[in-house]
Formats: C-alpha cells, structure tokens, sequence
C-alpha cells in the first residue's frame, strides 16, 4: 500500500508526463493505466508502474496485441529531442 505522499508523487508525476506528450505531440487523448503486483511485474510482489500512452483519432492501437507488431514511426533519440523541450 502507498503512502499518502507517495500516491500525491505518482498522480503528479502522470500529469507532468501528460503536460508534456500534450505540448510535445498534441494527441486527441491518453490511455493511462497501471501494473499492479507480482503478475504485472515480472514476479516482484511489491510492483507499481504506470503507462501514460498519448493516443489520436484513428491510430492503430491494437496493432501491439496482434502478432507482436510494432510500429515506430521516429527514432527514441528523435522522439526524446521532442520531449526534452518541454521537460
């Protein structure tokens, strides 16, 4: 369980990342969800993190579930000179 502290670092570290995919990328919304426990975190009993996924209309979502397709439409070193901007 998380402290109160801890939750209040948590919910503010998911708006930063969210201030900032939103200037950097200016998507049409965000999936935001957590990993809880030993089954979401390669057996460590204790585990927490969260995905903070800017989404747009019309993108393809469901391609990561299908036959472990990925898209990369840029670089991480050009995506991270993007984000860095607004850090």
């Amino acid at each position: 369980m998380l402290s109160p502290e801890e939750r209040r670092d948590i919910i503010e570290m998911i708006t930063l990342a969210q201030v900032i995919l939103q200037k950097a990328l200016a998507p049409d919304g965000f999936n935001i969800g957590f990993n809880l426990g030993a089954a979401a975190g390669a057996g460590i009993p204790q585990h927490l993190h969260c995905h903070v996924f800017p989404r747009w209309i019309g993108d393809t979502n469901f391609m990561t579930v299908l036959d472990e397709t990925r898209l990369i439409n840029q670089s991480p070193e050009e995506m991270w000179a993007r984000l860095k901007k607004f850090v």
